[in-house]
């Protein structure tokens, strides 16, 4: 059963009491900025310092990721499970890890987006044999003292590349969820994300936790991302959470070049990328709460050099002195939410 409640916190910059529907959920017609999804993408740090916050104002909240699949191998990285939080981690899309940002004052006021991926551990999880992992990342995501949106299984029908088992997948949410639940994680807002386009309604709901396990609903937008989960969400009356958010241009299958660092085509992707993006968050501003940009040279990354998709992105808003000021303009409206006390209270 979902009931509204009443969240005391005490956090480490300051207290704030909100009554809302949904974990962390803004006012209607307000948007949290999330950057993502590497640390010289986010930059403002100690040896990543050509990334967004040391152009633009520190956002809302960063977007790292993790695992609970020990032993899955990534362009010569070898996962040990948790990676990316405690130590440095390069999955072969740039460097996370997640303690830096809780160390550096740039962040002390930024929430903190986890992609949490189990794949080919699914049964695993289900099954209890990752309790201990499960258990330190609730005691780790508790220590932080801030809030963390934390996705589970994220981009669950992105099958070709997640391949995750229903069955297994549901198990493992409530299997995670009860785990935190246990451990008394206050924290954390539970945001289930799918690709964002190609599943339909049956689709969603078949692999839906359920009403009682999800706080968020989330979706990717890249190309061309279609609005079921908008529809869906509405239905569910939970928040959407745009998680994954970078310009590229498709059309009917091709993908065209997204380089945001070459003149004039950086004006071209403004108009037929960033415009739709901006005008879709306005026009469900009932819905959409939050959404995270990942401002990443994807060309350069071993992950995405030969993906048809990726491989032709340079998303870093820094590059471009046209889109640099473009979004400075439509960021400074009063619906974005940056790095601030004022997005943690009513």
């Amino acid at each position: 059963m979902r009931i509204t409640i009443v969240f005391i916190f005490t956090f480490v910059f300051g207290s704030f009491h909100a009554l809302v529907a949904q974990k962390f959920e803004p006012k209607d017609g307000k948007c949290l900025v999330f950057i993502g999804q590497d640390l010289e993408a986010t930059g403002g740090l100690i040896n990543y310092s050509n990334g967004y916050s040391d152009h633009f104002a520190p956002p809302a909240g960063i977007t790292l990721y993790t695992n609970l699949s020990p032993g899955n191998a990534s362009f010569g990285y070898y996962n040990k499970g948790l990676d990316g939080l405690k130590f440095k981690a390069n999955w072969g899309a740039g460097d996370s890890w997640a303690d830096l940002y809780l160390q550096d004052a740039t962040y002390q006021n930024s929430a903190i987006a986890i992609g949490l991926s189990f794949v080919n551990n699914e049964k695993k999880v289900a099954k209890g044999t990752h309790d201990p992992l499960i258990k330190e990342l609730a005691h780790w995501i508790k220590s932080t003292g801030r809030p963390v949106f934390l996705r589970i299984g994220y981009e669950f029908d992105g099958w070709e590349w997640n391949h995750y088992k229903r069955k297994h997948y549901l198990k493992s949410w409530r299997r995670i969820h009860s785990i935190f639940e246990s451990e008394k994680v206050d924290n954390v807002a539970f945001v289930w994300q799918s690709k964002g386009v190609g599943s339909d309604q049956s689709v969603l709901e078949a692999w839906y936790p359920g009403d009682d396990l999800v706080d968020w609903c989330a979706y990717s937008y890249f190309g061309q991302p279609d609005e079921e989960m908008l529809v869906f969400a509405r239905r569910h009356n939970k928040p959407v959470f745009i998680a994954e958010a970078t310009p590229v241009r498709e059309r009917d299958g091709l993908f065209f070049d997204s380089d945001l660092k070459k003149e004039n085509l950086d004006k071209i992707i403004w108009q037929e990328w960033f415009l739709p993006f901006f005008e879709t968050i306005k026009n469900n501003s009932d819905v959409i709460k939050a959404f995270s940009y990942i401002n990443a040279d994807w060309s350069s990354q071993p992950m995405w050099i030969t993906n048809p998709t990726f491989q032709k992105v340079d998303s870093r808003l820094q590059e471009s002195p046209y889109i640099s000021e473009k979004w400075k303009e439509e960021l400074a409206e009063s619906r974005y939410i940056h790095a601030s006390n004022v997005w943690w209270n009513p």
